[in-house]
This record gives structure tokens, C-alpha cells and sequence, in this order.
């Protein structure tokens, strides 16, 4: 038999390019990504490549150090084609004397690692194409080699962070996780001294994993009982036990370790992505709020048990169907327990106030909670006392 003639297995310039990049990321330093950025965009033809980094407090975007790298001043997300680009998710061209300067996210599982930016001389459909295609290996990358280095840390830490906010930053699941039926974005604050205040999630096949967690007191000893409390949660939740059982196992794992005295006020949840059906406990902690229709709709108030650690009763299970496009929201007393710059505390009726008017934007879950935990420590006049932590899930159906 014959053979037929050889199909053309000749790489085109844009596999070529983006061939360059993988057969160079297994054993590249972290240090050298922006290098390899650079390179790359130049055989583009472009000019002034950046990597833009989200900074810790979630106001900044910090061009990424290295050879090649167009330096420059943070540029504020809330006032720039940059952050308008890393807000919607969505690529941003800016016409330049010189050209077009196009901005692209970097996502990774819908959490956005930053922005990166080009100028090119003119852009057609075959340039963003390749533009973004390149932007998601780049994104690929940072999230890599992120734990090999501390140079994208230093890139993103814009003033001195404490020692218990180093322990919750290391515990924490990417800030937002977007898949075709579920969203889930959360935010911490006081950013840099963070220290009780933690949440965890994982979407194991179908159902999505979550947890909220307060832990007594401040600083240290605050973050070395959160940790203690996410880890037993971890633990349980991946020997595939039930809600009852996660609360049982994390209350004994804090008694054991803390004694009586000490305690975690807690939520965990379970969310069926196929159905929408939504179930939880409630160990001492503030209810949830859903939101539905792009309005707060009621509070998820249901039977509570004893925070953790103080080996409280089982906890009854709350249970709820959710709707397509029902978002809830998880939050720490801190939030609401605030005083105001008058002097008032500021309570749940400006929470949801506020809520409200952010829905109506129709923005996504991470832009969204940015939004709102940013306009929360305005109207507290920037001042946080306690940790003001929140979680914002969506079920898209």
C-alpha cells in the first residue's frame, strides 16, 4: 500500500512562538519570566511590555521587576485602563501616539493573577489571538513558579505585613475561582495584619466545599487558631465525612489544642453545582445573606450550634434551593461590628445598603466583592479595627 503524501507539520510564527515559551517554562527561575515575557512580545513586534501585579490590599496593580520589563508606578485599578482590564476580566485596547497599548488579564481558574501590557504599532484579529493565548501561559506561569520564589510576594507587599498575616496569606485557597457554574471570590482585611479571619473552598466534582472561620482574639495567637481550624477542616472535608462530622472534627482538634477557653466561630457549606441545593452549619457565626434578583432577598438565619473548640451540640443542618444567579454572602462580625467615621456601629441595614447598590452594576463575584469590601472601609473612614472578611458565591447553574 501506498503511502499518502506527508501532511505539512511545519510550525506557523504563532505556534513557533507560543512553542518558545513551553519548551522554556519547565526549568525557568521565577526570576526570568519577565525576561521571557519581554523576548517574546519583542519577536511581536511590540514595546513597553508589563506585568502588572495585584498588590495585597486589592487597590494596586505593581509592575513586575526584570530584564526587558517596562518599569513604572503602580497603577490604581479603580482609575486606569489596567485596572478596568483586570475589574471585567477583559482585554483593553488605549490608542497611543505611538501605536495601540493593549492590556490583557491574566487568569488562572478565573482567579486574576494581573494584567499584562503591550504596545503594538496596530492590532488585528490574529494579534489577539496570539496575544491572548500568550496572556494565559504567562498566567500559567506566575502561578507555578509563584511558590519557588518570593519575588512576585515582594512584587505585591506595598507596606510592611505582620507575622500572623503572613500565616493567613499562606493558608489561603486564589482570592477567586470562576468555572462555568459556580463563582466564588472573597477578600481579607485589614490586608497586612489580618490575623483571626480565614476561609477555605475546593470544587470536588460536582459539589463545592466551603468554609468561613473567626478565631478569638488577635495577632498571633488569633492566626495560630485559625490555622489549626482550616487545617482540621482540610482534613475532614478530603476523607469525604459530612457537615456534622467536618464541625465535630474541627471542635475537637481546637479544645485539644487550646483548651475550654478558647474558640472559633465558624461556617461550612456544601453547594450541589448541578442542582443549586445549598446546605450548612452555623457554628456561632453571623447568617449569610442571599442575594437574588440583584437584591439582598432575606438573611440565611437557621439553627447555630457552639463556635468551635467550645464542644457544642451537633449542629442541625440549614438547607436551601438555590436559583440560577443566587449569590450568597459569608462575612465576619467585623464587617458589621465597625463603628462608623461618626461614631455609630455600622450593622447590617448599611451592609445591606450597600449590597444593593453594588448588585446593580452587574459586575461579577470578584469584582464585586473587591467593591464592596473597599466601600465598607471607606464608610467605616478607613479605619478597621477588627478583621473584616468576606465571601461572596454564586451558583451559575
Amino acid at each position: 500500500m501506498t503511502a499518502g503524501p506527508r501532511a505539512d507539520r511545519s510550525e506557523s510564527f504563532g505556534e513557533a512562538l507560543l512553542g518558545m515559551v513551553l519548551d522554556r517554562a519547565h526549568e525557568l527561575p521565577p526570576h526570568l519570566i519577565g525576561p521571557l515575557v519581554a523576548d517574546t512580545m519583542e519577536r511581536l513586534g511590540g514595546r513597553r511590555p508589563q506585568v502588572l501585579l495585584q498588590d495585597y490590599g486589592q487597590l494596586l496593580l505593581v509592575p513586575l521587576p526584570g530584564k526587558g520589563l517596562a518599569d513604572g508606578d503602580p497603577q490604581t485599578i479603580d482609575d486606569s485602563a489596567a485596572g478596568r482590564c483586570f475589574l471585567d476580566a477583559l482585554p483593553v485596547e488605549l490608542p497611543e501616539d505611538d501605536g495601540v497599548r493593549v492590556h490583557l488579564p491574566l487568569l488562572d481558574g478565573g482567579d486574576q493573577v494581573g494584567v499584562m501590557a503591550v504596545t503594538l504599532d496596530r492590532v488585528d484579529e490574529e494579534d489577539r489571538r496570539m496575544l491572548r493565548r500568550l496572556s494565559a501561559l504567562v498566567a500559567d506561569l506566575l502561578v507555578t513558579k509563584h511558590g519557588y520564589s518570593d519575588l512576585f510576594f515582594r512584587t505585591r507587599r506595598r507596606q510592611p505585613m505582620s507575622v500572623a498575616a503572613e500565616i493567613q496569606w499562606s493558608l489561603l485557597p486564589p482570592l477567586a475561582m470562576v468555572m462555568p457554574t459556580v463563582a466564588v471570590a472573597g477578600v481579607l482585611e485589614p490586608a497586612y495584619d489580618v490575623a483571626g479571619d480565614s476561609f477555605d473552598y475546593a470544587l470536588n466534582g460536582d459539589v463545592l466545599h466551603l468554609a468561613m472561620i473567626d478565631a478569638m482574639g488577635h495577632g498571633l495567637s488569633a492566626a495560630t487558631m485559625a490555622t489549626v481550624a482550616i487545617g482540621a477542616y482540610r482534613h475532614a472535608r478530603r476523607l469525604d465525612t459530612g457537615l456534622r462530622e467536618i464541625y465535630a472534627f474541627m471542635d475537637d482538634a481546637v479544645a485539644k489544642q487550646f483548651g475550654a477557653d478558647h474558640f472559633v466561630t465558624a461556617q461550612m457549606m456544601r453547594l450541589d453545582t448541578r442542582t443549586g441545593h445549598l446546605q450548612w452549619v452555623n457554628a456561632g457565626h453571623p447568617a449569610p445573606i442571599l442575594v437574588r434578583d440583584h437584591r439582598v432577598t432575606r438573611r440565611l438565619v437557621g439553627p447555630t450550634t457552639l463556635p468551635v473548640g467550645l464542644g457544642g451540640a451537633e449542629p442541625e443542618l440549614n438547607e436551601l434551593g438555590l436559583e440560577r444567579g443566587d449569590r450568597v454572602l459569608c462575612f465576619t462580625d467585623g464587617l458589621i461590628e465597625e463603628h462608623t467615621a461618626g461614631g455609630e456601629q455600622f450593622g447590617e441595614n448599611q451592609l445591606v445598603r450597600l449590597v444593593n447598590g453594588l448588585e446593580r452594576t452587574g459586575r461579577g463575584v470578584r469584582a464585586v466583592a473587591r467593591a464592596l469590601s473597599h466601600t465598607l472601609k471607606r464608610a467605616r473612614g478607613g479605619h478597621t479595627t477588627d478583621d473584616a472578611t468576606l465571601l461572596l458565591v454564586e451558583w451559575r447553574g
